[in-house]
Parts: C-alpha cells; structure tokens; sequence
C-alpha cells in the first residue's frame, strides 16, 4: 500500500539530506510504528506519504514513495486526499471550521459525499472518540487533548484506505489514548486500513504495531523488524522494554502483562535489596492510609521531605462531595507566608462552562508538584491563573506575592514563566541565536544564557537554524530554553514532553531536579506518568474542574490504574516507581 524506494530528502539550504536511504513497504492492513529520537525525521518521512514533502514544504524528493499506486512525486496532496488521511503533529493547523460537528464533516464535504452518509459516519465517529458531548462546541474552547481527538476523527470519516498520524496520542490523557488506539486497531483488523504512526510514547503504542521501523539518527538508513526486534536495538525505548534489559529477560516484554510472567523472580531479588532510600519504598512502609513520615530531605526535596506537601484527606472519593469536604480539610504542610504560588477557593467559568471549582493550592518554593487528569478537566485552565492569562471568576490567585492578573507582564515575568502546550506561541525570531538574544535581552540576563541552556536540551543545533526547521520536540526545548533563562522562582509547564523523545525527556528531567534543587518551585499539567514518577514530588488529579485527590506521588499513581507508570503495574505489590529506582536498590 505504502512503498519507499531509497528515498532521501533535501530542504532547501540544507548542507545534508534531512533522511536517506529510506527502504521500505508497508502492506495494506498493517500497523506500522516509526520511531527514532526527535529530530531524525520522522515528520518528514510521514509528509512524504500525504505528498506535503515536498510540494508544501519545498526542498528536494529523491527516490520514489507510492500509495496505493500513485507517485507521490506527479501527485499533489488534493489529489491523494481521496487516500491519505493525515494528523499532524499541530493538531490547531489541521483545524478549518469553527465547531466540532463541522469539522468532522468537512473532509466528506470535500469530497463530494452524500448528505446522509455524512451525517452517518460523523454520528458513529463522534461515538467512536466519545465526542458525542463536544458535538456543538466550538474548537476554540476545546482542551488540547479533545482537539487532538477531533483532528483524528475528521481524518477518520472520509474513511481513507491509508493513515498517517504524527504522535496521534501526546496530548491524551491515558484512557483516551488507550481509546484512540482500540479505535485505530479496530480499522486496521476490522475494515483493512493501513496506518503508519510515529509516536514517541511507546509505551502507549508498541505493541500495538505488527512492524516498527527505526530511524536510528538523522540521515541514517532505516531498520525494519518486528517490535521485538527493533526495541533489542533501538536507542529510545519504553519503561517496560528497560527494565526486561536491565533484568536480562529475552526476548524482551513489550507490554506490562508479559512482564509481570517474568518478574517473579526480579520481584524477590527486591524484596531482598536495601532499599530504604526509594521513595516508592518509603511510601509501602507507610501505606494509603495518610502522608508519609517526616524525613530528612535530601538535595533537591521539598521542604518537609521529599513526598511531603500535602496530607491525603481522609475521603478520597470523587464528585462534588468530595468539594464540600475538602474545604474543611487539613491545611497543607507548607507555610503559606513562604509559598511560591497560592490559590484559595478559586473557580472559573467561560461562558456556560465552568472549568474550575472551588479550587486550594499552595505550592512551597523547591516543590514539583505534576497537575493530571482526563482531557478537559482544567488542568491548562488552573496554570493559565497562576500567570495571570485567566482571570478567576471567584477566589484568589497570588504568586509571589502579588495577583497575576493585575500585575504587569513586566513584573509578572520575573515571578512566574510558562511554557504552553503550542511552545511556537513563544517564538518569533529569524533563527535560533537571535531568538536566544532576544531571551538574553528580556530577562536582563548575562549574554549566552539561553544559548547555555539551548545547548543542554538541545546538542547540536545551530544558531542559524531557523524555528520553524525545528521538530516539534526541539521547538517545545527552545521554547523551555527561553523562558528558563529568567530563572522564574516559579515554572509552569503545559505538556512538556510532547514530542520529546526518551534521552531528551531525561535532559529536561536532569534540568527540572537542578532547578528544585536551587529552590524553584515548578508545576506540570502532564498525561506522561512516566515524567511524574520521576520528579513529582505531588499529585494533584482533577476532574470536572475539581481536585479529587492531592498527596504524595507514590501514594497517588500507585492506587491508580489510569495513572501508575509501567515499572509500578509490572512489580505490584511492590511499590516501585522508576526504573532508575529499580537498578539503584539492585547495584
């Protein structure tokens, strides 16, 4: 269905092809995973099925890619759209109509369909996506994690023979991703849809895929195998996939079940290990039933221990009692006199929705605290009032000190930086050095500040490279660079790992904890349990625009199936976080 034959590709002003050596097919019906670490060109490969590389993009298409028989090279993308079906990687750039229902059913518009098939296939997608209650919503007001599900279901009613979806699941939350992905496998087994997908979370996807290809590094040939196969030698790597490495299990697990057969005796061997310094071990001696114990901190913990911020309230149940109660709960840990950021009873409504309630924070200089829950229960709304972009309808917002939204950005900025879900939104120079200048220059730091940070999150980019040239991971990485270098005592982050490969999501890890460690305090609105078992020290889930649960990260994802990262399910009971963790308590 799908077939490269020694392809590579050329931008214009590129020293060096972005790929080369490109070989191979993927049959019709087939699952086909492209991975590789950010930047080898996995978008490029993708653009070059749909024909956008390079009749939109420019540059230069050696080699030949065919679809369904036809040349992508003589075919332009209107005229493969009958085809292809394509996501990006932006979902908002995919978007031309205004309102969910419209927009499902533009590309059948398009295409010249019938009235009343129209309206059929977007019935079944908008039940297909759980869509059904956004139907007449407009996209503007949509969290991110819904208008990524809306792009993959306009894509999905014209019903095309191929699909091509570039990190389909990084704005999901973890059941929604899980739906998509049942949803895509079901066209596959069911109707014969052929799906080529790159993602980054393979621990969503992998096992998923009846074949993998590699893009080991930028301009290197690919390598074609079964996931078994490619995941013994690929760089990037999910949980599951490192810890059967470290444990010398072969072949090796791609799911969490395969795991759990062969932990048995892994599990033993840590039952045996000294492990008083985990903090997933800290918490099991201590249990569900409260915050864990008092403990010295170590560098980089927050004051009052390393998971300690916040008691569990005594009813962790969900809904609106849970409100109602937790407004009579425990006071928090930390000294209000000395927050970074506090927020008292604070709700938000736009228009008929109201998307938070009643809502208490306060988040300790040094604190890492991980926002998470389904898509649209207002996580991105509770970081936008702590900088000051939405204005609380009731309750209070201060953040060191003073109101975000009556202070002027000036003064805002040297207390509180933000990095947003579309990290382009924060770029607007030429290249790469003027736009870490420009960041120099705003924050009042030293010259080559940003570029010092670039550098660390981003190896080997160039300060002639141009924005816009930039995969969305590396954008998301300048975006981080740029607003680090005002070294803001509070950091905000929006789904900071979209896009973001397993070394480079380590890198930004490495730079979270020095950051902790110095005394900034940082919150993440994240759907990535892997990044909040690693540096979290809190849990704050929301649902409904309500806090259903805050406390110890251990204490939180563990007790969760929704939200517990992959080493936790695979060694259960055992309460064990990372893999980090796991290779520690054996050395």
């Amino acid at each position: 269905m799908i077939r490269f034959e020694d392809v590579a590709v050329v931008y214009d002003g590129a020293a060096e092809p972005c790929v080369q050596g490109i070989d191979f097919e993927v049959p019709e019906g087939e699952l086909v995973l492209l991975v590789g670490p950010s930047g080898v060109g996995k978008s490029t490969v993708l653009g070059a099925v749909s024909g956008l590389v390079p009749h939109f993009t420019g540059g230069t298409l050696r080699g030949r890619v065919t679809v369904a028989g036809r040349d992508t090279r003589t075919h332009k993308p209107r005229e493969l759209a009958d085809v292809v079906g394509t996501v990006g990687q932006d979902p908002i750039a995919h978007f031309v109509t205004d309102t969910v229902e419209d927009e499902l059913a533009y590309g059948m518009e398009s295409l010249g369909l019938a009235p009343e098939v129209m309206r059929r296939r977007v019935e079944e997608t908008l039940d297909l996506l759980g869509l059904a209650g956004l139907r007449d919503r407009p996209i503007a007001t949509l969290s991110g994690g819904q208008r990524q599900r809306v792009a993959i279901g306009s894509v999905l009613t014209p019903h095309p023979r191929v699909l091509v979806l570039d990190e389909p699941t990084s704005a999901l939350d973890p059941a929604a991703a899980e739906e998509v992905l049942a949803v895509l496998q079901r066209l596959v087994h069911d109707l014969g849809t052929t799906i080529l997908m790159a993602e980054h979370r393979l621990e969503r996807v992998v096992h998923y895929a009846d074949r993998v290809v590699l893009l080991p590094a930028p301009g290197e040939a690919a390598v074609v195998g079964t996931p078994a196969e490619v995941m013994a030698v690929s760089p990037v790597y999910p949980p599951v996939v490192a810890l059967g490495r470290l444990a010398g299990w072969t072949p090796l697990p791609l799911t969490v079940r395969d795991a759990r057969r062969r932990a048995g005796d892994l599990r033993e061997r840590l039952a045996a290990a000294p492990a008083a310094g985990s903090r997933a071990a800290r918490a099991a001696r201590v249990g569900d039933g409260g915050p864990p114990a008092r403990a010295k901190p170590r560098a980089g913990e927050a004051p009052g221990g390393r998971r300690q911020a916040m008691p569990l309230p005594a009813d962790t149940g969900t809904g609106r009692r849970f409100r109602l109660r937790r407004r009579n709960s425990p006071a928090p840990l930390t000294d209000v006199s000395s927050a970074a950021a506090e927020i008292r009873a604070l709700s938000v409504r736009r228009d008929r929705i109201t998307a938070l309630r009643h809502i208490d924070l306060t988040v300790a200089p040094g604190e890492t605290v991980a926002l998470m829950g389904r898509n649209g229960a207002g996580k991105s709304t509770l970081l936008g009032s702590l900088v000051g972009l939405v204005t609380p309808t009731t309750g209070g917002v201060t953040v060191g000190g003073v109101i975000p939204h009556r202070t002027a950005p000036p003064d805002l900025v040297r207390r509180v930086g933000l990095v947003p879900q579309e990290p382009r939104d924060l770029l607007y120079a030429d290249t790469v050095g003027d736009e870490c200048a420009a960041a120099d220059r705003d924050a009042r730091a030293e010259p080559g500040t940003c570029r010092a940070l670039v550098s660390e999150l981003l190896p080997g980019i160039t300060d002639d490279t141009h924005p816009r040239d930039l995969s969305e991971g590396q954008c998301l990485a300048l975006a981080l660079a740029v607003v680090l270098t005002g070294r803001p005592p509070l950091l905000l982050l929006d789904e900071p790992t979209r896009g973001l490969d397993y070394a480079a999501k380590a890198r930004l890890v490495t730079v979270l904890r020095a950051l902790a460690a110095e005394g900034h305090a940082i919150v993440l609105a994240t759907h990535d349990v892997e990044l909040a078992a690693e540096i979290a020290h809190r849990v704050v889930l929301l649902a409904e625009g309500e806090v259903i649960a805050d406390g110890p990260t251990a204490h939180i994802v563990v007790s969760s199936p929704s939200f517990a990262p992959q080493v936790t399910k695979v060694l259960a009971p055992q309460r064990w976080l990372t893999v980090a963790e796991v290779r520690e308590a054996l050395a």
